[in-house]
């Protein structure tokens, strides 16, 4: 199971950098400034598996319907730092929660919902293949 501080629901991806550049921190940090959107809540009620490398599969939190709010939030998360002239991912957005990876795959299960409220956001420089991560910046939701 990956530890508590390490859980996160990834909004956008800008690239893999060995190390982010702090050009390209510092406007990823001026577009999060100027996102407006109040606290809201998020529920996933589904343990599944996503594809992985071969003996190695993320198991997930998902919702069984589209959470709107956290579609929204990274919606306007990636106009906000496209504006900035960082590339975003073109990818469809699928909200889920990594909880763990697992040698051999598992079908969907419904669970009792796990629901909280997404108050923050922050921008994490994660190392590439090093399981480190820096906080940039980070956002209170106010709205």
């Amino acid at each position: 199971m990956l530890l508590t501080g390490r859980l996160h629901i990834s909004l956008q991806h800008l690239s893999d950098f060995a190390r982010m550049p702090e050009g390209a921190v510092a406007d990823a940090c001026a577009a999060a400034a100027t996102i407006d959107i109040p606290p809201f809540d998020v529920s996933f009620d589904r343990v599944v598996s996503f594809e992985g490398r071969q003996g190695n599969f993320p198991l997930v939190l998902k919702g069984g319907t589209e959470p709107g709010e956290l579609t929204a939030l990274q919606q306007t998360l990636g106009r906000a730092l496209a504006r900035k002239g960082l590339r975003v991912s073109r990818r469809r957005f699928t909200p889920h929660l990594t909880l763990l990876y697992e040698k051999r795959r598992f079908g969907p299960r419904a669970i009792e919902p796990v629901t909280w409220t997404v108050h923050e956001f922050v921008l994490i420089d994660s190392w590439v293949g090093k399981t480190h991560y820096d906080i940039k910046g980070r956002w209170s939701l106010k709205g």
